[in-house]
């Protein structure tokens, strides 16, 4: 973390000096994902809120990581991650 190191605090000829170790946090989710229905060939949207805003989060389909395409589209707002699923199909379940 930027802000861990040493600080000194300096009085004349005198100084104290402590050390500042930061703990990351993990990320945690503040609202997990609900399941969907949708219509064939609609859209389908899955979202999640997360503790830490804009954390990286990674997608995935039967253990596959999705990557973005005209059909996934992946989008993170603060806190908030959403799945887009265009164009839904029985094989999508």
């Amino acid at each position: 973390a930027q802000d861990a190191g040493d600080y000194t605090c300096s009085v004349g000829d005198q100084q104290t000096t402590a050390s500042l170790k930061v703990k990351v946090l993990p990320v945690l989710f503040n609202k997990e994902l609900k399941n969907v229905e949708s219509e064939e060939g609609g859209t389908a949207v899955l979202h999640c809120e997360i503790s830490k805003p804009d954390a990286p989060v990674e997608w995935k389909k039967g253990g596959v990581v999705i990557q973005p395409s005209a059909k996934y589209e992946m989008k993170l707002r603060g806190n908030v991650a959403e799945l887009i699923i265009h164009g839904v199909e029985p094989d999508d379940c």
